[in-house]
C-alpha cells in the first residue's frame, strides 16, 4: 500500500512540475527567470562544474534557486545568469560587462575552451546549450601552434506564444572573439542579443522537440529492428528448450513410470536418481536468502519506475525526477526485501534471522555506499558539481534511518511470522550423495558464460541508446520499447536457466540451488564487459575523475542486474524442479 501511495505522489509531483509550468505567463517586459548552471567538458557528462568557477561576468545580486533533491544528485547547481531576458523586449549587443582577464583566468578560459567545454542555462524550465569557445587547428599539424577563442557575445532567439515562452535558442557569434592563447592580459566587453519571434506552437507540447531526436524515424527502425532481434531470439530459444524438454521429460515420466512396474532392484539414472538430494538446502543459506530478498526489492523496484515512466512523468527535463524515485521508492520497499529474505531463510530452518536481516539491509547497500564515499570524494578534490552537499547526505542518511531501516525490519518480522515451509515434493535423504565427476563445461564459469551470453545478446543493440542517455547528451523517450526489450530479458533469463539446471540435474549434480542464481545473474556481468567496450570504443570519455565515476557507478548497476536477474533465474528454476519432481513417484 506504501509503495502505492509513493507511485501516486510521484506521480503528483510530475504533474506539478508541468502545472506550475503551465501557469509561466508574461506580460511584455517582465523578468523571465533564467538560471546559469554548470559547465563543463563536452565528452566528460559527470565532470561539470560551477558556471561561475569560470571567470564569467558576475550578477550584482546572485542569487541560488533552491532545488529538490533529485536535482541535486543530478549536479544541477542553479544560480542567477548575468543576462537579463525580459519577455518580448529585444536587445542588440547589449554589453553584460567589461573585464580585464589577468593570465591565470586567461589560462583558466583556455584550458576550459581546450577541453571542449559546453555550458547549459535553464529559461523558463527551459534548457539552453552552448560552447564557451573554439580551437583553431585548420592547417596547424603541431598542437604547440593551435589557437584558442573564447566567445563574448551570445544571440538568445526566443519564440513565443502569446504570452507564453514557447522555444529558445542560444548561438554563439564566431565573428565575436577573444584570443585566449597567450598568458597575457586581454580586455574583454561580454554582450548579448535578444530576438523575439511568434510562433503557432501550443505551449504544452514544447518540450516535445528534445524528444524528437530519440522518436526520428531512423532511429526507431532501429529500435524495432532491436526488439525484432530479440522477438527471434526469444521465439527459437523458448520453442527450441520447450521442444527438447518437453520430450525429454516426457520420455523421462515414461521410463520412471516403466521402471517401477519393473522390478524394483532396477538401477536408477538421471535426474530422478538424487531426488533425495535435490531439495538439499543449500550452502551459505543466510547469504542465499539475502540475495533473493535484495534481488527481488530491485526487482519491484524496476517495475515500479517503469509504471511511471510510461505513464510519463519522466518526460525530458523534468529535472531529478527520475533520481527522487529512486531513492524513495527503493526505500519504501525495503519491506519487501525484509519479507522475502526473512520468510525464505526461515523456510531453510535458519535461525539467526536477525543476522539474515542485517545481511540483507547491507548486501546492494554497503558496495553502494562505500562507492558513493569513494566517489564524492573524488568529486570535492575536483570541486565538481557532482559532490554532493552536507544537507543533502544527512537527508539521504535520514531517509535510511527512519524509512529504509524500520521497514526492513517490519518486513522481517512479517517474514518471520509468516510460519511458511518450505514445500518439497520429496523427501531430503540424511547423507548426500557424491557428485560424479563431470567435463569442464558442466562446471559454474562456463555454465555462467552461456547463461548470460543469450539474455544480453537480446539486450545488446538497445543498451547503446541507454548508455548514450545516460553518459552522453542524448535523451532516452521510448520507454515502451525498453519495457518490452526487459520483458524479453526476463523470460529469456528464465529460460537459459531452466534449460542449464535441467542438465544439470540431468547429469546427477544436486547443487543447483546457486547455480541457478549465478547463471541468472550472470547478464550483469555481461554489461559490465560492455561498459569496457563502451568506455574505450564508442565515448570519448577521459580523466581519473570521469572513469572513476563511469566504472564506479556502472558497477552497482551491474551488480544490481545481478541480483535481480539471478532471483528471476533461481525462481524459475525453483518452479521447474517442483514441478518435475511432483510428477514422479519417488520413494
Amino acid at each position: 500500500m506504501a509503495i502505492l501511495v509513493v507511485a501516486v505522489l510521484i506521480l503528483l509531483c510530475g504533474s506539478q512540475v508541468r502545472s506550475d509550468a503551465s501557469s509561466h505567463r508574461y506580460k511584455a517586459g517582465e523578468a523571465v527567470p533564467l538560471y546559469a548552471n554548470k559547465v563543463g567538458p563536452f565528452h566528460n557528462p559527470s565532470e561539470t562544474y560551477r558556471y561561475f568557477d569560470l571567470p564569467f561576468c558576475v550578477p550584482a545580486h546572485l542569487k541560488e534557486k533552491k532545488e529538490a533533491l533529485g536535482e541535486v544528485l543530478n549536479g544541477d547547481r542553479l544560480v542567477s545568469a548575468p543576462y537579463k531576458l525580459d519577455f518580448l523586449r529585444e536587445k542588440d549587443s547589449e554589453v553584460v560587462c567589461k573585464k580585464k582577464l589577468k593570465k591565470e583566468e586567461v589560462a583558466q578560459f583556455r584550458a576550459a575552451v581546450a577541453k571542449d567545454y559546453y555550458f547549459q542555462m535553464y529559461y523558463d524550465d527551459l534548457p539552453i546549450w552552448g560552447f564557451i569557445g573554439k580551437v583553431d587547428k585548420e592547417g596547424k599539424a603541431d598542437p604547440s601552434e593551435y589557437k584558442y577563442f573564447l566567445y563574448k557575445h551570445i544571440q538568445f532567439d526566443i519564440r513565443y506564444n502569446k504570452d507564453r515562452v514557447i522555444e529558445i535558442n542560444a548561438r554563439t557569434d564566431p565573428h565575436s572573439m577573444v584570443d585566449v592563447t597567450d598568458d597575457k592580459d586581454v580586455d574583454v566587453e561580454f554582450m548579448y542579443t535578444v530576438k523575439w519571434t511568434e510562433t503557432d506552437a501550443p505551449f504544452e507540447k514544447r518540450m516535445e522537440k528534445y524528444s524528437q531526436t530519440s522518436s526520428m524515424p531512423h532511429h526507431l527502425e532501429i529500435h524495432w529492428f532491436s526488439i525484432i532481434n530479440s522477438c527471434v531470439t526469444v521465439l527459437l530459444l523458448t520453442g527450441f528448450l520447450a521442444t527438447i524438454l518437453m520430450r525429454v521429460l516426457k520420455n523421462d515420466f515414461i521410463k520412471y513410470a516403466h521402471d517401477e512396474e519393473s522390478a524394483d532392484d532396477q538401477e536408477e539414472t538421471g535426474w530422478k536418481y538424487i531426488h533425495g538430494d535435490v531439495f538439499r538446502y543449500p550452502k551459505y543459506k543466510s547469504l542465499f536468502a539475502a540475495a533473493l530478498g535484495s534481488g527481488t526489492q530491485l526487482f519491484t523496484l524496476t517495475v515500479f519506475i517503469f509504471i511511471l515512466a510510461l505513464v510519463g512523468v519522466f518526460y525530458p527535463y523534468n529535472r531529478g525526477a527520475l533520481f527522487t524515485a529512486l531513492v524513495v521508492i527503493y526505500a519504501l520497499t525495503s519491506g519487501i526485501a525484509g519479507y522475502t529474505a526473512t520468510s525464505f531463510y526461515c523456510q531453510l530452518e535458519g535461525t539467526n534471522w536477525v543476522r539474515n536481516l542485517l545481511l540483507t539491509g547491507c548486501l546492494f547497500c554497503a558496495p553502494l555506499f562505500l562507492t558513493f564515499c569513494f566517489l564524492n570524494t573524488v568529486a570535492i578534490i575536483y570541486s565538481a558539481t557532482a559532490a554532493l552537499p552536507f544537507g543533502t547526505i544527512v537527508v539521504i542518511v535520514l531517509i535510511w534511518t527512519l524509512v529504509t531501516s524500520p521497514l526492513l525490519v517490519l518486513g522481517g518480522i512479517a517474514g518471520k511470522n509468516s510460519k511458511a515451509e518450505f514445500q518439497a515434493p520429496c523427501r531430503t535423504t540424511k547423507y548426500p550423495r557424491e557428485i560424479p565427476a563431470l567435463p569442464w563445461y558442466r562446471s559454474t564459469i562456463p555454465q555462467m558464460a552461456m547463461a548470460g551470453f543469450l539474455p544480453f545478446s537480446a539486450i545488446y543493440i538497445e543498451l547503446y541508446y541507454i548508455f548514450a542517455s545516460v553518459w552522453g547528451h542524448r535523451i532516452y523517450t521510448i520507454y515502451s520499447i525498453l519495457f518490452i526489450v526487459f520483458i524479453i530479458l526476463l523470460i529469456v533469463t528464465a529460460f537459459i536457466t531452466v534449460a542449464l539446471t535441467y542438465f544439470q540435474l540431468a547429469a546427477e549434480d544436486h547443487e543447483w540451488w546457486w547455480r541457478s542464481f549465478l547463471c541468472g545473474g550472470s547478464t550483469g556481468l555481461f554489461i559490465y564487459g560492455y561498459c569496457l567496450y563502451y568506455y574505450y570504443a564508442r565515448s570519448d570519455m577521459s580523466g581519473f575523475m570521469q572513469t572513476s565515476f563511469f566504472f564506479g557507478y556502472m558497477a552497482c548497476i551491474c551488480y544490481g542486474f545481478f541480483l535481480m536477474l539471478g532471483t528471476v533465474g533461481f525462481r524459475a528454476s525453483l518452479l521447474f524442479v517442483r514441478h518435475i519432481y511432483r510428477s514422479i513417484k519417488c520413494e
